[in-house]
């Protein structure tokens, strides 16, 4: 669901938060004044005018929002048991959770966006590894550091996961033909 909030709301803690379209993380402290601008695939996009930008903030950190943490289902954080998932099931969590990553400024997940042009998943001796190649709609996004980190942190999260990459490529540069049906439906393309 995509809750947009126009009224401005304290941190009720300190929190952890990525920097959009940087990627790099910081701790904003408890009192902090923000705005919430968008509420996609399990993370809030925040205003936050004292640091002159828009944060990512998780699912996990909601209550600091006055929000709820919503489902494991709902948020895309993969499935509430611990058990580490290995082969088709990884592979179908994987692809469930990639369909949580969004541009924060698109309302299609970058899965019905065609931006994933390849997932890898390798067994290794403690856990699986998840290698991810996407793109963007356009090389002069800066938001690329920004959704990969969003990637490769929801799928670190999965059960059985002990290493990500989730590389950036323009090659084959994306068209809008790689949307899917869904996505065509959310962004009234027929």
């Amino acid at each position: 669901m995509d809750i947009r909030s126009d009224e401005p709301t304290k941190l009720t803690r300190d929190c952890q938060v990525v920097a959009v379209p940087a990627g790099h993380t910081l701790m904003l402290p408890q009192g902090t004044e923000v705005m919430i601008t968008q509420s996609l695939g399990g993370s809030y996009t925040l205003l936050v005018p004292s640091y002159g930008g828009l944060f990512r903030l998780s699912d996990r950190d909601a209550d600091a929002i006055g929000r709820e943490k919503r489902s494991a289902g709902e948020s895309g954080g993969g499935p509430s048991h611990a058990e580490a998932l290995t082969g088709e099931g990884l592979e179908r969590e994987v692809w469930q959770t990639l369909k949580t990553c969004y541009d924060p400024e698109i309302p299609v997940n970058i899965v019905d966006l065609g931006l994933i042009y390849d997932m890898h998943i390798d067994q290794l001796a403690d856990g699986a590894r998840v290698d991810v190649k996407m793109t963007l709609t356009a090389q002069g996004c800066g938001m690329g550091t920004s959704i990969a980190a969003d990637a490769r942190n929801k799928i670190l999260a999965l059960p059985g996961v002990v290493e990500a990459d989730v590389q950036v490529v323009w090659e084959p540069p994306w068209t809008p033909e790689k949307i899917s049906p869904e996505g065509r439906v959310l962004l009234g393309i027929h």
